[in-house]
């Protein structure tokens, strides 16, 4: 037997059809996961499935779903439930930059937007899976994983990020509480605090950014794609089971430099 057999099991990754959430895909469709994607791009979605489909035994399904949108998630996650009949561990991946302004020149729309995507999303993705999780829980199928994409800037400061910093450190939070009102249900929640990835929204940054951020790493690199897949499957794996509420930096010790 594999240390790490996921078979059986089935994952959710929203904005999985990329960056961060396509490597922890991988890692997941290795172990025979069956992951389903939730994302709004339908080409992305489509090349993604193609890809993991390709990767273990598990079935990958793709829904084309906008995480602000609270109709949206209950229907994803009524498909994803139809196609597979359970789901074992939720990674609440999708998430935007955030509007890139001073704290100045900060707007009503620009600051509502991050939040709707980067924290009420989330929130509305756990509802709904939750339900699930608990139902079963109920039924003495106890146990399930929540697993947020936070960021280190919810514990560091970077300038023109406010929003950004404030929606992932809300984003903590969540995951705190939610780890302590669903333990009964042996339901964890944890949040990874990812530092500087190469991935489409950090290319559209100025250069000289990758630059200092290189330097400010006590590693001196960025973090490498392919440690995020045996991360993925810890985390939805029974291995992680003692863990839960924690916020753990995975960063190259930048929150320590």
């Amino acid at each position: 037997m594999t240390l790490f057999d996921l078979s059986g099991r089935t994952a959710i990754i929203t904005g999985g059809n990329g960056g961060l959430g396509l490597s922890m895909g991988r890692g997941l469709a290795k172990a025979g996961a069956n992951v389903a994607i939730l994302a709004r791009n339908p080409d992305k979605n489509a090349a993604a499935v193609e890809e993991l489909r390709g990767l273990g035994a598990g079935d990958i399904l793709a829904l084309t779903c906008d995480v602000a949108e609270d109709a949206a998630i209950e229907a994803a996650i009524a498909q994803t439930l139809g196609a597979f009949g359970r789901i074992d561990a939720c990674f609440a991946n999708a998430g935007i930059s955030g509007a890139g302004t001073a704290i100045p020149d900060i707007t009503t729309q620009g600051w509502d937007h991050t939040m709707a995507v980067n924290t009420r999303g989330a929130a509305l993705v756990y509802k709904h899976v939750t339900r699930h999780m608990i139902e079963r829980a109920k039924q003495g199928d106890q146990g399930g994983k929540l697993i947020a994409t936070s960021s280190g800037q919810s514990i560091m400061g970077v300038n023109r990020s406010s929003d950004y910093a404030a929606s992932k450190a809300a984003l903590n939070g969540l995951t705190r509480a939610a780890a302590f009102e669903l333990a009964r249900y042996q339901i964890t929640a944890n949040a990874l605090l990812f530092g500087f990835y190469e991935t489409d929204i950090t290319a559209k940054a100025d250069p000289k950014f990758a630059e200092w951020m290189s330097r400010r790493i006590p590693l001196r690199r960025p973090g490498d794609h392919a440690g995020l897949e045996g991360l993925a499957v810890f985390f939805a794996s029974p291995h992680s089971d003692y863990i839960t509420g924690q916020c753990l930096p995975v960063d190259g010790g930048l929150c320590i430099s």
